[in-house]
């Protein structure tokens, strides 16, 4: 969700290129292409297709699927979008896939409804494609999906977040990610049901696209909107510290609630140093790495991985609430990523 301390995508690039261009699908660093590995010696081909190349949570992920595609000797591919929302770019790099002789494509879909019709022709082919972490609308258009229940992330912030107040009545600002990109509505649904409350109670809600530059400034609009704002719900934990550069500006930060999901390295930290209350933390580098398992599986002996497998969240904070359970943030700087 794109979701920050991370290495210039530069450098990701020229990580990604070394040592690999007889691999390589098309020029690294051109097109929807982030470039080819080849790990282990077996003929069995797995494509990768992430939302972007730089996001540190799909670097984690990439890192995942590199070591799992190692351990079961499967020959990895790996493309991404331009930007997150690159639905073209990732409709490519199936077709290049496909084309390139994959037995599975594990995709982390950046427009869940658009990237269906690509799906369905991969799988007509025999190609088994799994959905990571960003579940297809429908569900269905995939073999099987390895995700957070990014409903239970937001669930799990929204009960912190109503514990916190303390009866305090609530002004709250959501900063989303974009209309119709199916982790944003359940992380920001699950949040409002945690919360127990309606959108009717949100009193000033902007898109980001996950963005920490966007996060400020639609923190900036939401306070002109609504000044007395006390909660504010962020998608990911960029627009988490864009908001609280928004707060800070105003002098708000120490009595604004910031809380929200990924639970990235430098979000968790965020945590530690008080600037976010609390985070779900996700694990994408099991999303990937099970996606790689059950492509060699299915190479194997044809057994397909087929429905939903929740691959876990916790709550991370070291401002422990009353009947809602988390962790501290020793435990999420152990477990953290990017």
């Amino acid at each position: 969700m794109s979701r920050i301390s991370r290495l210039p995508s530069s450098v990701l690039r020229a990580a990604a290129c070394t040592g690999i261009a007889a691999l390589t699908l098309t020029a690294c660093g051109s097109g929807s292409e982030s470039g080819t590995a080849s790990t282990g010696s077996g003929s069995v081909k797995v494509g990768l297709i992430t939302k972007t190349d730089t996001n540190p949570f799909f670097v984690k992920m990439k890192e995942g699927a590199e070591k799992a595609a190692e351990e079961n000797g499967v020959e990895l591919s790996t493309a991404a979008g331009k930007f997150d929302g690159d639905n073209a770019g990732q409709v490519t790099a199936i077709e290049n896939m496909v084309a390139a002789g994959v037995k599975g494509i594990l995709i982390t879909p950046s427009d869940s409804k658009a990237i269906v019709p690509a799906i369905e022709k991969a799988r007509a082919k025999g190609v088994l494609v799994i959905a990571l972490d960003t579940p297809t609308d429908p569900e269905s258009a995939v073999d099987a999906l390895f995700a957070t229940d990014n409903l239970k992330a937001g669930e799990l912030i929204g009960e912190y977040a109503k514990a916190a107040m303390k009866g305090k009545e609530a002004k709250i600002a959501t900063l989303d990610l974009a209309p119709g990109v199916s982790v944003g509505v359940q992380r920001h649904d699950g949040f409002l049901k945690g919360f127990g409350a309606t959108d009717k109670d949100v009193v000033c809600a902007q898109d980001t696209g996950g963005d920490q530059a966007k996060g400020q400034t639609a923190m900036e609009n939401c306070l002109q909107k609504a000044p007395d704002i006390n909660v504010v719900y962020t998608i990911n934990e960029p627009a988490a510290l864009g908001a609280y550069t928004a707060l800070k500006a105003k002098g708000r930060e120490k009595d604004v609630l910031i809380v929200s999901v990924d639970g990235g390295c430098t979000g968790t930290q965020a945590v530690k140093d008080g600037k976010i209350a609390a985070t779900s933390q996700q694990y994408p580098l099991k999303m990937a790495a099970e996606g790689v398992k059950a492509v060699a599986t299915y190479a194997k002996d044809g057994k397909k991985a087929s429905g939903y497998t929740d691959t876990g969240v916790t709550l991370i904070t070291d401002k422990a609430q009353d009947g809602v359970t988390s962790k501290d943030t020793a435990y999420g700087l152990e477990n953290c990523w990017g």
